[in-house]
């Protein structure tokens, strides 16, 4: 089988993947952006990565020509302004340059786009599903939706995940020697709700109380808690791509 990675195939490999029926491309996500002290500014990036990869290698094993482009390493990121290495798109170049990448790809002849995103500010979000909507044959596996958020952790739910116990134990999961586990071992656990802050109108992390870009218990995080997490991140993915194509999936409705 060829690479799960578009971006190492040839253009005959490509070539031979796009005369399978239904080929799917997955479009990874992220930001560039402080996660706490102790993860990498790629963070959201990785995770998007990582979780396509699994999501297209699952896919495969359900006999579809699955790839994921190269990731789009940059959004809307203004929440993290005030810390060393955020890095920010405005919503309408994020959505601009998602429609165009969508359109691009089912232009070369791929039957679904699949985007893959693991950056939650609500501006960068909404700039992805505003991207999809205006796209025939691209889709949005969204984790934020009541459909998929409650099949994630707790701390998830509660919104207190940024750089937490969260996205900490999918980044020890996915590349465990980006994590500095001494400066992470001694965080104490922030339990600020992000999504209550937001809807109490607070724009940045200071703001909301944060001091050194993390929220939840990140020394709480596991490797095994991430595996868990991706399983049910890919199960997304794959309920989403095979739903659009109208094949059969088991997932929650």
């Amino acid at each position: 089988m060829p690479s799960l990675r578009l971006g190492e195939l040839t253009t005959e490999d490509c070539a031979a993947l796009l005369r399978a029926p239904s080929a799917v491309v997955i479009l990874p996500v992220g930001s560039t952006e402080p996660h706490g002290p102790h993860l990498p500014l790629a963070t959201d990036a990785i995770l998007s990565e990582h979780a396509a990869l699994r999501a297209a290698e699952a896919l495969r094993g359900r006999g579809l020509a699955a790839v994921v482009a190269p990731t789009l390493p940059y959004g809307v990121t203004r929440f993290a302004a005030e810390f060393p290495g955020a890095v920010s798109l405005t919503p309408e170049t994020t959505a601009r340059v998602v429609e165009e990448l969508a359109r691009a790809w089912l232009a070369a002849g791929f039957a679904r786009v699949c985007v893959v995103n693991h950056h939650l500010e609500p501006e960068h979000v909404a700039a992805l599903a505003a991207a999809v909507a205006r796209v025939p044959g691209a889709l949005f596996a969204n984790q934020l939706t009541k459909r998929w958020g409650r099949t994630l952790s707790e701390e998830f739910r509660r919104g207190d995940c940024h750089a937490g116990r969260y996205e900490s134990s999918l980044v020890l999961a996915a590349r465990p020697e980006l994590v500095r586990e001494s400066v992470r071992a001694e965080l104490s656990p922030l339990p600020i709700s992000l999504s209550v802050a937001i809807r109490e109108g607070k724009t940045t992390f200071r703001a909301m109380g944060s001091e050194r870009a993390y929220f939840g218990a990140p020394a709480e995080a596991t490797a095994a808690e991430g595996e868990s997490l991706y399983h049910r991140l890919t199960a997304m993915v794959v309920t989403e791509v095979c739903e659009s194509l109208g094949l059969p999936s088991e997932a929650p409705t």
